[in-house]
């Protein structure tokens, strides 16, 4: 499978995924880490792809959704965005929603 096709199944196959640098347990910079808590403060599993332990994700994940920064969030297959917009939404309860509602489909 190349990296294209790994990027989409991890995207279409977990409701809630975040590719961060890091894990959320140890988190390898501030954005993915800020990041990481919002989507667990959800209290929902979420999925998560360590964009470090993976070079050629690294390298291809800004394409797959033209967005240029780490880390990325999906929920149900699409980008929601990187650290400042999963900030903002959870500040304002809408991604602890958009959270349960995809994990709940399961």
């Amino acid at each position: 499978m190349d990296v294209m096709e790994r990027i989409d199944s991890a995207v279409k196959e977990n409701p809630v995924v975040i590719f961060m640098k890091g894990t959320p347990q140890i988190p390898q910079c501030g954005y993915s880490s800020r990041t990481a808590q919002a989507l667990a403060a959800c209290g929902q599993e979420f999925a998560h792809v360590n964009v470090l332990a993976d070079p050629e994700i690294f390298q291809n994940l800004p394409r797959y959704a033209n967005w240029p920064t780490f880390p990325q969030v999906y929920i149900n297959g699409e980008l929601v965005g990187g650290c400042d917009i999963t900030m903002e939404l959870y500040q304002k309860g809408e991604l602890q929603k958009m959270v349960k509602q995809a994990t709940e489909k399961e």
